[in-house]
């Protein structure tokens, strides 16, 4: 059981999240007022049956319903609303920095104009006091074309991006399927992250790092089926984004207390906490500290680590890193 004055600080703590899908943060509340302002038509009767429906058995399932939720999504207004929404919940969880995925495809596949999507996002994350990044990522159950189509689309947007990311259903769809979309983002300048080792085995973390050279892995947590990759990973200082709800979940481990973020830091890993997508997997930010900690032997040195880790692996300038690295260090050493 997870002491009160240990829970405090994970709340309180200075952090920054680095895996968070924005639209894996609309709310069935939001789905439902934003349906009605636009005119969809739900599958579900009620909010209430709606949250019923979040009972995934693995990544597939968990998709269907995350991209029939995403249909409400019309006008840069309710991108703006969701973006807003998870902004002021981050702020709540004392989230100084956050790197936000969006899915640009799943929206502009439905009609919806790319301009539309970004700018609303975008919007939200200049009217928040929370320091917000975009990463664009492709859908890697499409083919790399649209991907490349994709990326085009967004070039005239560059200068609100840091990033580009591969997301949805990882098994069947290697890394090395991007090889050439990612070569183009990163003659753009963009920073380049992938899922990988969620679902899929070790090797497409090291595809996702030989062939896309990646600069984090998102998940990664299978990484410890290959001691040699872990020895990597330590070495280059690889960051891994994990998602401890979204791995329970999902069935990537079948009860917290299996969870391996105590054995990635045990190894030296650059090991960080995130939500994925708070809205199906039960928990923002603050809840996935809260619900590792109660489960596993974390204590107060593995909160700060955790922390750091948080602000080390972000894509910020070397002085506002410093800068959140120390409001870190100083939290910790008042707290004592």
């Amino acid at each position: 059981m997870l002491n009160e004055e240990l829970r405090l600080t994970l709340q309180a703590m200075p952090k920054a999240e680095l895996h968070i899908h924005i639209e894996g943060s609309l709310e069935p509340e939001l789905i439902f007022e934003l349906a009605q302002r636009n005119g969809v038509s739900l599958a579900y009767p009620t909010v209430e049956a709606l949250r019923q429906a979040y009972a995934f058995s693995d990544l597939q399932s968990f998709l269907d319903i995350y991209y029939a939720g995403a249909s409400v999504l019309l006008t840069e207004q309710d991108f703006y609303d969701m973006t807003a929404a998870y902004l002021r919940r981050a702020q709540a969880d004392n989230v100084r920095h956050t790197e936000i995925f969006f899915d640009p495809q799943t929206h502009t596949a439905r009609g919806v104009a790319f301009e539309t999507v970004i700018n609303g996002i975008w919007r939200a994350c200049q009217d928040s006091p929370v320091s917000a990044s975009l990463i664009l990522c492709f859908l890697r159950h499409l083919s790399e074309e649209e991907a490349i189509a994709t990326l085009e689309e967004a070039i005239p947007y560059r200068d609100k991006l840091i990033g580009v990311g591969l997301d949805s259903s990882e098994v069947g769809n290697p890394p090395e399927k991007f090889a050439r979309v990612f070569e183009r983002a990163r003659n753009l300048g963009l920073h380049l992250v992938a899922h990988a080792g969620e679902e899929g085995p070790p090797a497409y973390i090291e595809s996702a790092l030989d062939v896309l050279n990646v600069e984090r892995i998102d998940h990664g947590v299978r990484c410890l089926d290959d001691p040699a990759l872990v020895q990597r990973l330590v070495r280059e200082q690889m960051a891994l984004t994990v998602c401890p709800l979204s791995n329970i979940k999902l069935r990537v481990f079948d009860v917290m207390g299996e969870h391996n973020l105590r054995r990635l830091l045990d190894a030296g890993l650059v090991a960080t906490v995130n939500s994925d997508d708070p809205a199906y997997f039960g928990g923002y930010l603050n809840e996935n500290y809260v619900a590792a900690f109660e489960a596993l032997p974390l204590d107060r040195s593995h909160a700060r680590q955790l922390a750091r880790n948080s602000f080390a692996a972000a894509f910020l300038e070397p002085e506002q890193k410093r800068a959140w690295l120390a409001e870190v260090d100083r939290f910790f050493s008042e707290a004592n």
